[in-house]
């Protein structure tokens, strides 16, 4: 544990135990998104499914690095993942996106798709909020896995007729703004 680390972010009036607590159910949402991404992209089939697949494998990808990126916060800080798998899924910041019971509705996939990239924009705001000025090395993490959790969210809306949002699908790049807490 980063001891200094730790002491910084108290002092700076953030209460380590709380922020632990978000980082931890944030990263179980990342892991069981990058899981439950895996069976709806497998379902993606189609005119219509192959047409998102891509899309979704990115976002898939990118919610696995972002657990990546998490999980040695959450140690410097001094907490630790549960040690059991089922435990930690059932504290995930956000809802299973689970297979819809109709896999061949393209727009039920969306929807389910959309609703767990606002459920990881909201978190990773919340802990932004909290630690803005006060812990730079987690609000500076939380601010990149929120700018890419903005973009995942932009592509499904679109896709439900929502309106166009300004952002592109990445070409040959994942977790541009995550990368640099990968090395």
């Amino acid at each position: 544990m980063a001891r200094v680390a730790r002491q910084m972010v108290e002092q700076a009036g953030v209460d380590v135990n709380q922020l632990v607590d978000l980082l931890v159910k944030n990263a179980s949402a990342e892991i069981t998104t990058y899981y439950y991404y895996t069976i709806l992209r497998v379902n993606l089939i189609g005119l219509d499914g192959e047409g998102i697949k891509q899309i979704a494998e990115t976002a898939r990808i990118e919610d696995r690095n972002h657990f990546e990126a998490l999980f040695p916060r959450i140690y410097e800080l001094g907490g630790a993942l549960p040690a059991n798998m089922k435990d930690f899924h059932d504290i995930s910041a956000c809802p299973p996106a689970a297979l819809p019971s109709d896999p061949r509705d393209i727009k039920a996939m969306l929807t389910v798709l959309v609703n767990a990239e606002r459920c990881a924009v909201a978190g990773y705001t919340n802990i932004c909020n909290i630690t803005a000025g006060k812990d730079h090395r987690t609000y500076d993490l939380s601010l990149a896995i929120l700018n890419e959790e903005v973009e995942h969210e932009s592509w499904f809306s679109e896709f439900l007729g929502e309106g166009p949002s300004g952002h592109f699908l990445r070409r040959g790049e994942t977790s541009p703004f995550v990368s640099k807490f990968l090395r």
